[in-house]
Order: C-alpha cells, then sequence, then structure tokens
C-alpha cells in the first residue's frame, strides 16, 4: 500500500510538470474543447495505466510524448468506431488541472491549422519537432529511423510552406 501510494504521488507530480505535453497533443488532434477534454482525460489515464511499466531508461517528458500521441492517434483513427474511455471519476487519483490558457498562443492559430491538415504521424513529427526535440529523440519516440526522421521532416516544412503561402 506505501508502494502504491509513492508510485501514485511520483506519476502526479510529474504529470502535473508536463500536462501542457498533452495539452498540446490534445489541441493538434482536437477541434473544440470537449474533444480536448476527452482526450486529455483519455491521455492521463492511459499514461497512468501504463506508469508501472515506465522504466526511466527515457526521460519521463520523451515517454510521455510516445504515450500520448499514440493515444491521440490510435483514437482518432477509431473517431468514427466510437471510444469506450475509463471513467475519469474510478481513478483514484486526483490532478490538480491548470486552465489551458488558448490566448497565449493565439499567434500560432494559423500553423496549427495548417499543421491540422496534415497526417496523424506528420502532426506528430512537427509537435516534437517544435518542441526542440533532436532527431534522435523524434526516431525513438515515433518508432522511426533518425533519417527517415529527417527525410520526413523536409517534405513535411515544403508541404506547411505551400499551404501557408499558397
Amino acid at each position: 500500500m506505501i508502494v502504491e501510494k509513492e508510485l501514485e504521488h511520483q506519476f502526479v507530480s510529474k504529470l502535473e510538470r508536463h500536462q501542457n505535453i498533452a495539452h498540446k497533443i490534445c489541441r493538434l488532434y482536437t477541434h473544440d474543447r470537449e474533444s480536448h477534454n476527452d482526450l486529455f482525460q483519455e491521455i492521463t489515464i492511459q499514461l497512468w495505466k501504463a506508469y508501472p511499466k515506465f522504466r526511466g531508461e527515457a526521460k519521463f517528458s520523451t515517454w510521455m510524448y510516445r504515450v500520448a500521441l499514440n493515444t491521440a492517434i490510435t483514437l482518432y483513427r477509431k473517431k468514427k468506431r466510437g471510444i469506450r474511455t475509463q471513467d475519469f471519476d474510478t481513478v483514484h487519483f486526483k490532478i490538480k488541472a491548470e486552465e489551458y490558457d488558448d490566448e497565449t498562443e493565439q499567434q500560432l492559430g494559423l500553423m496549427y491549422n495548417a499543421i491540422k491538415e496534415l497526417n496523424d504521424i506528420e502532426k506528430a513529427l512537427v509537435f516534437l519537432y517544435l518542441e526542440d526535440k533532436n532527431y534522435k529523440e523524434i526516431s525513438e519516440t515515433l518508432g522511426i529511423s533518425e533519417v527517415n526522421a529527417r527525410v520526413k521532416m523536409n517534405r513535411i516544412k515544403t508541404k506547411l510552406k505551400s499551404v501557408l503561402n499558397p
């Protein structure tokens, strides 16, 4: 019981520190507040379920990117089939949620709209790139080679330029 409480405390502490990662992913993969909140909740649940397997071989934030992106991609690919989620009230930990202030990122609105036109993997790659992740971290998070990550990113840059400057 003490070990479980300590594990829960560690998780909540790390999640509170890095929750903006999940919010940014939610913003990329959703179009309204309700969907954003639903995805954030599901990412939190999936992180909690996977946390006992977190071995610390990568940074917590890198691991969180991977779980959160996989959750977002999986849920929104299956969107039409209906999504079964766990009731948030059944999860025992409580997180002090920071209100996500969309206004501070309004100047990125055009960029986000252009990024939303990309496919799921391209969105994930751009997101990690914009988070200043190096190609090694990007390749590890997405499960692709470093060379493949570079090539994809160059193609995405060209695609975004044509969307933003038609």
